[in-house]
Order: structure tokens, then C-alpha cells, then sequence
């Protein structure tokens, strides 16, 4: 008998510790709680997520190393104004205008203002050659009353010139200068087309006007007085359509001078025959 009580005490106590068969309720929850604690994207710490997936406004600038950006992406206003080429700075200050006066041996007056900031290398060089006497003495070799006089040729003959030549500052010769010639205005001689750098010291006065001249040959300043002085100049006779002068009948230039103190760079020198 007690046997048969303790059996029945141990099944009962058997099937109480076994887990009971529950229908499973549709309104409860499924479980993840062997599943990782999933967060929305938004609620993800930033230093969890890959470098890649950072938004590009946070990334800081000093990240990009200036030396590792490309040149030609530096804005050209940023640049120095030290690393332009120093030729492209004027070397003073230029004027507006300059003063010469010509001075015939006949004691009439020629008075020139000249346009450096028209054209620089022909006032440079007229300048810097009046300044050493180049043209003391020399004579106008060339008359064509109606047209120009021209003088400053060493040898009087049209072929002569101080050893070099400057560039030509026209505008068949790529320069912008708006000088005409006009009766009064000042120009330098050259040689025909295509020696368009090849003027060095022979210039010529406008006697009268002419627009053919106009944009092949560089004005750089004009007779502001002494017209009747150029004009006395003209009624020289000439031997002929081109206007060469005999030689006891060229007009004398006893000087050229520059009335201002200015100090002017040289003219660039090309070199060549005139």
C-alpha cells in the first residue's frame, strides 16, 4: 500500500513540472528576443555608420589639404600680384603729355606735345634721342608741301637711322592708336610693308591731312605751335614726286628739346637698319 502511494506522489509530481500545450493568441507579440535591437537609420549614432554614409555637409574642409587642390581651381583675383610677370607693370608713372620744342637754324619754333600713353616706345625713343643731340644739326631731307616733312635721318638721304628700330605702334601692327594724322601730327617714318617694326629715328609733320596714312604708320604727339614754321618749311622746293630736297636747300634743325624733367625708360631696341 505505502508502495503504491509513493508511485502516485511521484507521477504527480512528474506531471506538474511538465509544460502545458497553450494555443498560441493572434494578439500576442512575435518574439525577437533572440533577434539584435534593430534601430530606425535616423536613430543611428553617426560613428556607427560607415565613413561613406556620413553626410557630405559634415565633412570639415581642413580634411581637403590646400596643397591638393588643383591650381587652376585658386581663383585668378586671389593670386599675389607679385607672381605677374614684372613686364607687365609700367615702369613710371607715364603723363598725359610731354613737351618738345624743335628749333630751326632760321630761329623759327616748332613746339610738340607727345602722347606716351598713345605711344610709348615712339615717345621713349624721340625723347631719349633729342635727350643725347642725336638730332642736333640734322636737316629735313624730305618735303611734299600738301603732305608731311620729314627729317632726323643722319645721312640725309632717307636711308639712315641711330643703329636699331622700335616697334611700330599701329594698328596693322597689332597696337590700338586712335592719333590720326592730321594736319600738325607728329609720326615716325618706316620702311614699306611688311617692315613694320623697322622705324628708328626719321619722323615726319603732317602738312595737311591724310587718312590713308592712318592706322600703318605711329602718331605719338602733334604741333600744338609754330604751324607757320612748318609751313615755311614746306614751300622748300623738291626735286620731284617723292620730295627728296637738294642738299643746299634742306632746312637745318639746330635742336630738339624735351621741356619736362621727366626721367622716361630707353625705347626697346630691336635692332636693324633704320
Amino acid at each position: 500500500m505505502k508502495i503504491f502511494v509513493y508511485l502516485l506522489v511521484i507521477m504527480a509530481l512528474v506531471a506538474g513540472c511538465a509544460p502545458p500545450n497553450p494555443a498560441v493568441s493572434p494578439n500576442a507579440p512575435s518574439d525577437n528576443s533572440g533577434a539584435p535591437d534593430l534601430l530606425n537609420e535616423a536613430e543611428q549614432p553617426k560613428e556607427d555608420l560607415p565613413e561613406e554614409a556620413l553626410p557630405e555637409e559634415d565633412l570639415l574642409e581642413e580634411t581637403l589639404p590646400e596643397e591638393e587642390l588643383p591650381k587652376e581651381a585658386v581663383p585668378e583675383e586671389e593670386l599675389p600680384k607679385e607672381t605677374l610677370p614684372e613686364e607687365e607693370t609700367p615702369a613710371v608713372d607715364l603723363p598725359e603729355t610731354i613737351k618738345a620744342t624743335i628749333t630751326m637754324e632760321s630761329g623759327g619754333i616748332i613746339e610738340l606735345e607727345l602722347y606716351p600713353k598713345i605711344a610709348p616706345q615712339s615717345v621713349f625713343n624721340f625723347v631719349y634721342l633729342a635727350r643725347q643731340g642725336f638730332y642736333d644739326g640734322l636737316k629735313f631731307h624730305r618735303i611734299m608741301k600738301g603732305f608731311m616733312i620729314q627729317g632726323g635721318d643722319p645721312e640725309g638721304t632717307g636711308g639712315g637711322g641711330p643703329g636699331y628700330s622700335i616697334k611700330g605702334e599701329f594698328a596693322i601692327n597689332g597696337v590700338n592708336n586712335p592719333l590720326l594724322h592730321e594736319r600738325g601730327v607728329i609720326s615716325m617714318a618706316r620702311q614699306g610693308d611688311p617692315a613694320y617694326d623697322s622705324a628708328g629715328s626719321q619722323f615726319f609733320i603732317m602738312h595737311a591731312d591724310y587718312p590713308g596714312l592712318n592706322g600703318s604708320y605711329a602718331a605719338f604727339g602733334k604741333v600744338v605751335s609754330g604751324m607757320d614754321v612748318v609751313d615755311l618749311v614746306a614751300d622748300t622746293p623738291n626735286s620731284g614726286p617723292n620730295g627728296a630736297v637738294a642738299e643746299e636747300d634742306k632746312p637745318i634743325i639746330k635742336s630738339i628739346t624735351i621741356d619736362d624733367d621727366i626721367e622716361l625708360p630707353e625705347p626697346n631696341r630691336l635692332g636693324g637698319r633704320q
